[in-house]
């Protein structure tokens, strides 16, 4: 037998939840879930959690508006995906299209979970593109380092006048590990005298 169950969430511990609440009862959910206090940016809302593992297939969620389950668009899609995996449909109260218990909102769901990923693939895309053409172009991605010529041949003179990393990297006012990389990398190029 498939229940209707409610999640309501408020993002502080002061605002009261009746009002989400009652609506949701109105809905006819027979249980309903209330995290208080909680951003929809996590996941791991207790009683979301609770929520999740309460729902089985055939079941519907119902919720005044999807940002009380997520934080982001993004996160909605995958939240709905994983739902509807599982054969459990969701429907908003505010929000007439989301509704994955009738034939329209299933298929106009399946239209933005598309449109979404499509979003995602351009983005992911268009970074990589990116980042080629930046290579072709001799950069390399991230920030520059700290580590100048002349910082470097320092702490090659220093270094081997025997002096500790912890000591050049105080001399020369920059990090140990940005020390140890670029001693490394000089240590990694083959010699110049060489040939």
């Amino acid at each position: 037998m498939s229940n209707v169950v409610g999640y309501a969430r408020v993002s502080r511990h002061d605002q009261n939840p009746a009002a989400q609440e009652a609506e949701l009862r109105a809905a006819g959910a027979v249980r309903v879930f209330v995290d208080r206090g909680e951003s929809s940016r996590i996941k791991d809302r207790p009683q979301w959690l609770a929520c999740l593992d309460y729902l089985r297939p055939g079941d519907t969620l119902v919720v005044r508006r999807l940002d009380r389950i997520a934080g982001s668009e993004k996160m909605a899609i995958e939240t709905i995906n994983e739902l509807h995996e599982r054969g459990v449909n969701i429907k908003s109260l505010t929000e007439p299209d989301i509704d994955t218990t009738t034939p329209m909102g299933k298929a106009l769901f399946g239209i933005v979970a598309v449109f979404a990923q499509l979003r995602v693939d351009t983005i992911r895309e268009n970074t990589m593109r990116g980042l080629a053409h930046a290579r072709a172009q001799g950069r390399v991605g991230g920030r520059p380092t700290v580590m100048t010529p002349e910082r470097t041949a320092e702490a090659v003179r220093m270094r081997r006048g025997g002096a500790s990393i912890a000591h050049i990297a105080k001399v020369l006012g920059v990090g140990k590990s940005s020390v140890s990389r670029a001693l490394a990398k000089v240590e990694d190029e083959p010699s110049e005298r060489a040939g």
